[in-house]
């Protein structure tokens, strides 16, 4: 059986109603739009980001190691205590990397071949001089005003520039082969428009410790200019292509160790006798070993066993033939 009761309400209650429903749905409703707002993330449409973080990860391995290159290359012509060290890469406009080099510059324009464009190597004034100051004989004294290089002095900083570039083509050998090579020197950035100025390029800058200065080197590299290796641009690749590398001295090494002569020495088998026994043994005497004529016996090289086999002779030879390796631990 069904019944309905009817429930008469007045204006104002039904009011009251409604304003206690919304009330309570209300905090829900500010949470929901603040979880929102914190999943909303600012993306600037003129300056679109090129490179995943796993390609930007990659170019900070791969520019560490060119860090500590250049690091030795410093070390071995300045003769003073260097320290080179990548302090961040980033991407954003050519325009907004011209805005934030100092004038006059120190830049370095480079082809990267077969690579398309040209790329820039910078040296800030408060490194670059020091370093010029030193290839004349100097200690390595600053200037005390910042001005454009001299004919004489880019002359020597073309030295500088050859010796940085060979160590880049190393520390990118293991994703790209190129020549790289040194076009001009550019002083006035202005003048350095390489790629448009809304072109995307990378920065990888790194501090410069040269004795008792501090300075700058910066590489920009364009996405154009990246853009036929960007699929290289993995860590797996990298570490892939360190791991082939094969250095002159690395093949030294390898072929040395190679020729090293190790002792090789079949152990048959052991007893223990008395230092009276012993004293006493004469030619002929027969002494048991601690093995049978079935078990297998040790090879040891180096003075650890590293084979099990059998003896026997091949011709008129004693032979040992390897049965099986020891794969235990090599105090065993």
């Amino acid at each position: 059986m069904t019944g309905v009761i009817g429930v008469e309400m007045s204006q104002l209650e039904i009011d009251s109603l409604i304003n206690s429903l919304l009330k309570e749905e209300s905090p829900s409703r500010e949470s929901t739009t603040r979880d929102n707002r914190a999943r909303v993330r600012v993306y600037d449409f003129r300056r679109p980001d090129k490179f995943s973080k796993d390609q930007m990860r990659t170019l900070q391995m791969v520019h560490d190691n060119y860090a500590r290159l250049i690091t030795t290359f410093f070390s071995a012509n300045f003769r003073t205590m260097v320290q080179i060290a990548v302090s961040s890469v980033d991407q954003l406009t050519y325009e907004q990397y011209l805005k934030g080099v100092a004038s006059p510059a120190v830049l370095g324009i480079t082809s990267l071949e077969p690579l398309p464009g040209n790329a820039i190597l910078e040296l800030t004034s408060s490194i670059a001089f020091p370093i010029i100051d030193r290839l004349f004989g100097g200690p390595g004294m600053s200037m005390p005003a910042v001005r454009p290089l001299t004919e004489i002095e880019q002359m020597a900083m073309e030295r500088v520039y050859s010796g940085l570039l060979s160590n880049l083509e190393e520390a990118w050998k293991g994703i790209s082969e190129f020549s790289p090579r040194l076009e001009m020197i550019e002083v006035n950035p202005l003048f350095a428009q390489i790629v448009p100025p809304t072109e995307i390029v990378v920065i990888i800058s790194m501090d410069v410790r040269l004795g008792e200065h501090r300075g700058g080197l910066n590489l920009c590299l364009p996405y154009l200019l990246l853009e036929p290796v960007i699929p290289k641009l993995t860590a797996h690749q990298w570490f892939a292509g360190n791991r082939s590398q094969q250095t002159p001295e690395r093949s030294q090494l390898e072929q040395g160790l190679l020729e090293t002569e190790v002792e090789v020495v079949v152990q048959l088998g052991g007893a223990s006798i008395t230092v009276r026994d012993f004293l006493g043994l004469e030619v002929g005497d027969v002494m048991e070993l601690d093995t049978s004529i079935t078990s297998p016996v040790g090879l040891l090289v180096g003075g650890k066993i590293k084979f099990l086999g059998k003896v026997g002779r091949a011709g008129r030879r004693l032979a040992f033939r390897t049965e099986s390796v020891c794969s235990g631990r090599e105090d065993d």
